[in-house]
């Protein structure tokens, strides 16, 4: 998910007023959308095998494009997607089914496909930038097809998706039109494929996350539809607990912790700490307290208090005490980025901090790109748009877009909730409705340590701030690992990862 500052909070609508047409250039534009051609869903199914680890079982592909319809049942948009399903499977009504996402706004679900999901993964070198191609894909031995079958989602924009009819792709670039279609999509793939029995499960990442919590209300309230789990990796529900834009001081505090874990694992730390988690729990305590109050305070804060919580921030962290004082103990994810290794003229990597790359111009205040973005987008482009074109027989002769970074600075970030209309999207409040209305509902959420573009500190925050009852926090399952925000591009934390998801399915499934 990449930083909209200049338009997270307003987005600006402008409206003209237009001369009426004449009457022949009305004649004109009927004929033309009469001659226009009816949009088709398209399909291409294809049998595999998957033998790697102790997963050896055969399995359906289906790639292809959905019309979505609106309330009327006018096509309005045509959505690409990717569903693999068991052949195996005794009851395939009733087997869990899990609908997943990427998040930007303006990202496909290539990197949730090619790393986590889908039957084949593309291996890469470990925080490190992946070698030219050939690049290296195996059968995915961590893939959840043995628990469930999967289907990968792109929005609007991305992939091969598109608005059809009368609509424009712009129509589903924001919070609640977002929301509105990939939930339309969801329902009609039940309808389809005869799936509305089955154990139902969204997973979405970074923004995908925003997506899935609002999806999960709005699927349970327009169209009765009950998940058994929400699975939200590298969570970005409260948006405003992760852009510091001027005047918005909340995250400070819950960057600090995600400071103090990327600098003990690059070693910039003034001493040594050799447990993490006892180091990240001092952290937590201190941001949560004298930093939180601290930050509270603003210019009422005296030199020498403002002196003080510099030096302890330089000994969670490495950043200089002259700096923190001058940056009015206020750094961004971005300013540190820069900041921690600039005197080694390096960046560090915000999607992951444990990658790092040279310094463009080490005289900016924030990083000009992200190493861990640039070390695998090629290989994991490369690799899936191999396999969707020749081994899934499908996309030919049209453009994927695997990243439309367009979308982010054209996106509408306000929200209509249960609560009211925010102005800048917190997709927990639906979440937390969510929760309420189904005691069934659980809830996983999987966090990086080093993970600055969704810190770990930020989530914990959004996740205890839903305003729910113990009993339906209760509900919801926090795991940590030792990577970023795209943890499963880390083998120790991919394994992990299948566990947890192997674990969170099956209990949540069970009759």
């Amino acid at each position: 998910m990449r930083p909209i500052l200049a338009l997270l909070l307003a987005t600006l609508a402008s409206c003209a007023l237009a001369a009426p047409a004449a009457p022949a250039a009305d004649a004109d534009a009927d004929a033309k959308a009469a001659a226009k051609p009816e949009p088709k869903a398209e399909q291409s199914v294809t049998q595999h095998a998957l033998r790697a680890g102790a997963l050896s079982f055969e399995y359906t592909a289906t790639a292809g494009t959905a019309l979505v319809r609106d309330k009327d049942d006018k096509p309005v948009a045509s959505i690409g997607y990717v569903a693999y399903t068991r052949r195996d499977a005794r009851d395939a009504a009733r087997r869990p089914v899990l609908f997943a996402f990427n998040g930007g706004p303006g990202s496909s679900s290539i990197w949730l496909h090619m790393g986590l999901l889908g039957p084949r993964r593309v291996v890469t070198p470990d925080a490190k930038a992946a070698p030219p191609a050939p690049y290296t894909v195996v059968d995915n031995a961590y893939t959840p097809l043995d628990k469930a079958d999967v289907v990968l989602i792109d929005p609007v924009g991305t992939g091969l998706s598109h608005a059809v009819g009368d609509k424009k792709d712009e129509d589903f670039w924001g919070v609640d039109a977002d929301i509105d279609c990939i939930g339309r999509f969801i329902a009609q793939y039940l309808d389809d494929n005869h799936r509305w029995s089955s154990p139902k499960y969204l997973l979405g990442e970074s923004y995908g996350t925003t997506r899935a919590a609002g999806i999960a209300r709005y699927l349970q309230s327009k169209r009765n539809v009950a998940f058994n789990g929400v699975i939200l990796v590298s969570v970005a529900t409260d948006i405003e607990a992760l852009f510091a834009l001027p005047g918005n001081d909340r995250p400070y505090p819950l960057y600090l912790p995600a400071f103090a874990a990327t600098a003990w694992y690059l070693k910039a730390l003034p001493a040594a700490h050799p447990d993490l988690g006892a180091f990240l729990d001092e952290v937590r305590d201190y941001a949560r307290g004298p930093f939180a109050a601290a930050i509270g305070r603003g210019d009422a804060l005296p030199a020498a208090e403002r002196l003080a919580v510099a030096q302890r921030v330089h000994e969670y962290t490495g950043l200089s005490v002259d700096y923190l004082v001058a940056a009015n103990l206020r750094v961004s994810e971005s300013a540190f980025d820069h900041e921690l290794l600039k005197a080694r003229g390096l960046t560090v990597g915000r999607i992951d901090s444990r990658f790092v790359g040279a310094t463009i111009d080490p005289l900016v205040k924030e990083a000009e790109y992200d190493p861990q973005l640039n070390a695998i987008r090629f290989a994991y482009a490369a690799a899936f748009l191999d396999w969707y074109h020749k081994d899934l027989g499908f996309g030919g002769g049209k453009t994927y877009q695997a990243s439309n970074f367009a979308i982010g600075g054209r996106w509408h970030w306000d929200h209509h909730s249960d609560d009211g209309v925010q102005f800048a999207v917190n997709t927990g409040v639906d979440l937390a409705h969510a929760l309420v209305e189904d005691p069934h509902l659980k809830v996983l959420v999987m966090n990086g340590y080093f993970d600055l573009a969704t810190p770990f500190s930020a989530t914990e925050y959004m996740i205890d701030h839903l305003g729910v009852s113990a009993e339906a926090h209760a509900r919801i399952r926090m795991k940590y690992y030792e990577a970023g925000h795209m943890m499963y591009i880390h083998q120790p934390s991919l394994e992990r990862m299948k566990a947890d998801l192997d674990a969170f399915i099956t209990e949540t499934s069970a009759p």
